[in-house]
């Protein structure tokens, strides 16, 4: 749409978590840091909070990119999962072929062994759980089990909890205390800072081929923030939408006008960007009709003077 009006490669503020696109901004930086040092160490479970739209995911492919050949990684997207399910994902991933006849036992015995096989070799296995709040309790029971597979000195696997708030509250059920008492690093994801916010646009804009003056008005990004809140996603959606805005107005800087429309298009905006969106919506016709009626005043006031 409005790639070569703006001259980009490819849309900056895509939903997709591109890890192209990771911003490396200080909640993230240090999340990602405790995320590779606690893994480094065989520190057993980590836990990572963050409220809808912050970036976890992008985070978490982050994370597994940032690992070395050291690490067998596997990652589960859905974890809304049997135990068994769960058993035999993570079974395929260090290389045990499925079978349907192996009982439950015999398979947990056959994961051991390759994990105690793997820690030989210097290979770390970490599983990464994306949204693990819709992880149902007898599978994350069965998680708990799984890590309970050791040697005397570190753990044969180590696990990552990626959730919302919603994970707390599910950890803090008392039958599942134990599992609770095993995580070692807890980390809550924050949202990009409005100090952070013209850097995140303009990484994004880089990272898609921009290179052009900036493409935000300093009203527009104030804007912007205060209707996203710093939630990456919200930024995304709204970011995009003002592009479109200006592009459809053949304009090659994204200013507050653009921004309003794509804030009034946009239902998850916070209340505040609203109303501030709105406010400008209905003043715009009469500062128009107020600027149109000095032009006209003007050339009779120079005449009267002449």
């Amino acid at each position: 749409m409005y790639r070569q009006h703006f001259g980009l490669r490819e849309h900056p503020f895509s939903l997709t978590p591109d890890t192209q696109f990771y911003f490396n901004n200080q909640s993230h930086r240090e999340v990602l840091s405790t995320l590779l040092l606690a893994l480094r160490h065989s520190e057993g479970f980590i836990k990572i909070v963050g409220e809808v739209g912050t970036g976890k995911t992008l985070l978490s492919r982050k994370l597994l990119a940032s690992l070395g050949d050291t690490f067998i990684t596997a990652y589960i997207p859905n974890p809304y999962l049997t135990p068994d399910e769960l058993k035999w994902f993570l079974a395929e991933e260090i290389g045990i072929a499925y079978s349907p006849d192996i009982p439950s036992y015999q398979l947990l015995k056959e994961i051991n062994l390759r994990l105690v096989e793997l820690a030989q070799q210097k290979r770390q296995v970490v599983l990464v759980v994306d949204e693990a709040q819709a992880m149902p309790r007898e599978t994350i029971e069965a998680l708990r089990l799984l890590t309970n597979l050791e040697t005397e000195k570190s753990k044969l696997l180590q696990v990552v909890l990626f959730g919302q708030p919603e994970l707390d509250e599910l950890l803090d059920r008392p039958d599942l205390r134990q599992l609770k008492q095993r995580i070692v690093f807890s980390e809550y994801l924050q949202t990009i800072s409005k100090k952070s916010l013209p850097d995140y646009l303009a990484y994004r804009l880089a990272s898609a081929g921009y290179s052009r003056a900036s493409l935000f008005s300093a009203s527009a990004i104030v804007l912007l923030y205060k209707a996203s809140g710093g939630v990456p996603r919200l930024i995304n959606v709204i970011a995009h939408k003002a592009m479109l805005a200006a592009y459809g107005q053949g304009a090659e800087r994204v200013n507050r006008q653009h921004m309003v429309r794509a804030i009034m298009d946009t239902a998850e905006s916070r209340r505040y960007g609203r109303w501030l969106a709105r406010r400008d919506y209905w003043l715009w016709p009469a500062l128009a009709a107020g600027a149109a009626t000095a032009i006209a005043i003007v050339p009779g006031l120079l005449g009267g003077m002449a």
